[in-house]
Order: structure tokens, then sequence, then C-alpha cells
């Protein structure tokens, strides 16, 4: 049977397989809980916060996020791809998702600010005026994405063929330009 819980508070629990399974979370704030064991199946997050939560390796299929905000948490190697799509908007501050997946999300809107996205896939996603704000994009793939007015003005270390991404009235820096231009093997100083 679905748990719902409403407006509470969550401190320094470590959540196993199975315990947030098909339960409905609305309101709710976890501090320093940890994720990882989880496997999710069936939740849902409304207007959720998450700060200083462990989340590596989560198993986190057929999960709705409707406005979570995830602020120094460490999310490396989730497959945000299999979460349900309805309403999904998400935000992160300070987190670390190296190795995570978005493939072929729609995370319209989404801000990622000072946080580190190595070797995070992006292809096939729309990433229509996401914010990556200070953040490292080092070998994070963005093949066939929709980048159209997305802000890259202050991250760096990304790599983005404009041939095989739409950019269209994309912000980047001059020093970002190198990312742009990497495939066609040319200087930029």
């Amino acid at each position: 049977m679905p748990k719902y819980e409403l407006e509470k508070t969550f401190n320094h629990i470590t959540y196993t397989k199975d315990t947030l399974d098909h339960t409905d979370f609305e309101g709710c704030v976890f501090n320093n809980c940890t994720f990882s064991e989880a496997t999710f199946v069936g939740g849902t997050f409304i207007d959720c916060t998450f700060n200083n939560c462990n989340f590596n390796n989560a198993k986190i299929n057929y999960v709705a996020f409707r406005t979570a905000h995830f602020n120094k948490c460490k999310i490396r190697e989730v497959n945000f791809a299999m979460c349900d799509k309805l309403i999904f908007e998400i935000h992160f501050k300070d987190c670390i998702l190296d190795f995570s997946k978005f493939y072929a999300l729609k995370i319209k809107g989404t801000t990622f600010t000072n946080c580190s996205i190595i070797a995070v896939d992006f292809m096939a996603t729309d990433l229509t005026e996401v914010l990556f704000d200070y953040c490292d994009l080092y070998r994070s793939e963005f093949d066939k994405a929709i980048a159209i007015k997305a802000d890259f003005s202050t991250s760096y270390n990304y790599t983005i063929d404009p041939e095989k991404t739409k950019i269209k009235k994309a912000v980047f820096s001059i020093n970002g330009l190198k990312g742009l231009l990497s495939k066609h093997d040319i200087i930029v100083q």
C-alpha cells in the first residue's frame, strides 16, 4: 500500500532497498541522508529538498521528481533517464553528479550551480534554457542534445559539437570557444 509523507524533515537516515518503494513525499526536507542502497521504485518527491545527501549509485527507477532541489549532494552514477517524465523538475547546487545519466530527458529550465558534472550523459536531452553556472563539464556528452538558450557562460571543460547539438542562442564565454571548436583541431589562444 502506498505511503504519503507531508511536510516532514528527515535527518541522518540511511535508506535501504525497498524502504522508499511506493512512497510519496510532499514538501519534505532530507538532511544528511543516504540513499545509495535504496531502489526508489514508484516513489514521488513533490517540492522536496535534499541537503548533504548521498545518492551515489542509487537506483531511481520510475521515480517522479516534481520540483526537487539538491544541495551539496553526492549523486554519482545515477540514471535519471529512468525517472517519471511527467512534470520532471530538478535543480542542483554544489553537487557532484559525475558519471550520471540524463539521456533523452526534458530538463528545460534546470539549474546546475557550482556542480561537478564530469562524464555525464546529456545525449538527446532537451537542455533548453538550462543554466550551467560555474560547472565542470569535463567529458560530458551532448551529442544530439537541444541546448537552445542554454547558458554555459561561466562553466568550463566542455566539448560540444555545434553540428551535432542544437545550440541556437546558447550563451558561451570567449574562454569556452575551445570547447566548441575542438573537433576542427585548431588552436584558440
